[in-house]
């Protein structure tokens, strides 16, 4: 799964452009959880800023701890992917394939709205068809709801969920993984 993102290579006659992060795409090491507990707060402290109060981001921040021994045994629970850059973990999916459901996929704000999710989603979606899956679930925060509606994921109700004393709206999806007849 060394999936790195297309870079353009500058042109033949003109200065060298600089040039994007290059992302790689992995199985989760232990050495990770670090990395995955900062991608996670950041994500939920700044990514989140723009849908959820001050209040309601650090309840749900504060749900999963900062530590990265804590999310390295969470390797052990989930199927987890990471997206890297310059070998730190920039981006991860936690997969549940038992249930066929992503129990969490956070990305570092300032590399969000660049596919890096989107690969992570692609590259879960692929593993759980490898293994038979037909369908996949997620719970999605407000951050990522629309643009996986956009994407063909189906909304199944929209709920809210306490954390901390506050009250978070999240959306419960599922998306189909049998191959489209068209």
């Amino acid at each position: 799964m060394r999936h790195a993102d297309p870079v353009s290579p500058a042109p033949p006659d003109g200065p060298a452009t600089p040039r994007p992060p290059r992302i790689l795409y992995r199985q989760a090491r232990v050495q990770d959880g670090i990395d995955q507990a900062e991608v996670f707060r950041h994500a939920v402290m700044q990514g989140a800023m723009a849908h959820y109060a001050l209040a309601a981001r650090e309840a749900w921040a504060a749900v999963l701890p900062r530590e990265g021994c804590a999310w390295a045994a969470r390797q052990a629970l989930y199927t987890t992917l990471v997206a890297t850059c310059d070998g730190r973990c920039v981006g991860f999916i936690e997969i549940d394939p038992r249930r066929h459901y992503v129990e969490s996929l956070y990305v570092w704000p300032s590399l969000a709205r660049r596919g890096i999710g989107s690969t992570l989603l692609a590259h879960a979606e692929r593993l759980l068809r490898e293994q038979g899956a037909t369908r996949l679930g997620i719970d999605a925060s407000l951050v990522m709801a629309d643009a996986l509606e956009r994407r063909g994921w189906r909304r199944v109700r929209e709920e809210w969920v306490e954390r901390g004393g506050q009250r978070l709206c999240r959306r419960h999806l599922v998306k189909s993984l049998e191959a489209s007849d068209g």
